[in-house]
């Protein structure tokens, strides 16, 4: 596992873009400001592009690749065409897969169930439909809470872009799969529930 994950603070910056169809991302330490990952979506086709400015948007397939800034791939999180539930898979540095997000039915805020590569489940991803707060919890055991950091209204009001602070709990071991999981399940927040 990278060292970046190991951590247990991110601020995840999306792009800003008026009329944009990829999800791009920066991961930075909240601390020093310094990028530690980018997520991008290298490989969107024409028809998916189009598909973006439509009402069918949170249709749309998505391949999200977490990088370092140098390259190296961490993660990546890809969805077929969705047109009820999604279902997520996440996979590692070496396209082996290490879990999924499967969305849960009638959950009112959005909810995901987080499944390791052999679909038991790991976590609960659980959200407020009143404001940008989800919880990663484990029973009752919280293991990560990510929130929305207001960006400004200028950039609330004319652009999609949305900035998130992730945090870890200690109680996660830095070794840990599900420290991907909870980093890829937070594109999955903005692309499939909140677009």
């Amino acid at each position: 596992m990278h060292p970046s994950v190991k951590q247990n603070l991110f601020f995840i910056k999306e792009h800003v873009g008026v009329f944009k169809a990829a999800n791009n991302y920066d991961v930075l330490d909240p601390n020093t400001q310094q990028v530690l990952m980018n997520c991008r979506e290298p490989n969107l086709g024409f028809f998916t592009k189009a598909l973006r400015f439509t009402d069918y948007k949170r249709m749309t397939p998505f391949e999200v690749v977490i990088t370092t800034p140098g390259g190296e791939k961490i993660v990546t999180v890809k969805r077929g065409v969705s047109i009820f539930l999604s279902t997520v898979s996440v996979m590692d540095e070496n396209n082996v897969l290490i879990g999924k997000f499967k969305q849960k039915f009638f959950s009112i805020g959005g909810k995901f169930d987080v499944l390791d590569a052999n679909e038991n489940t790991v976590c609960t991803l659980k959200g407020k439909w009143t404001s940008w707060d989800f919880r990663f919890m484990q029973g009752e055991t919280e293991l990560a809470h990510v929130s929305k950091k207001w960006a400004g209204l200028g950039k609330e009001l004319f652009t999609t872009a949305d900035n998130y602070m992730l945090e870890i709990k200690d109680t996660v071991k830095k070794e840990d799969n599900v420290r991907l999981l909870i980093l890829a399940a937070v594109m999955c927040i903005d692309m499939v529930l909140k677009e």
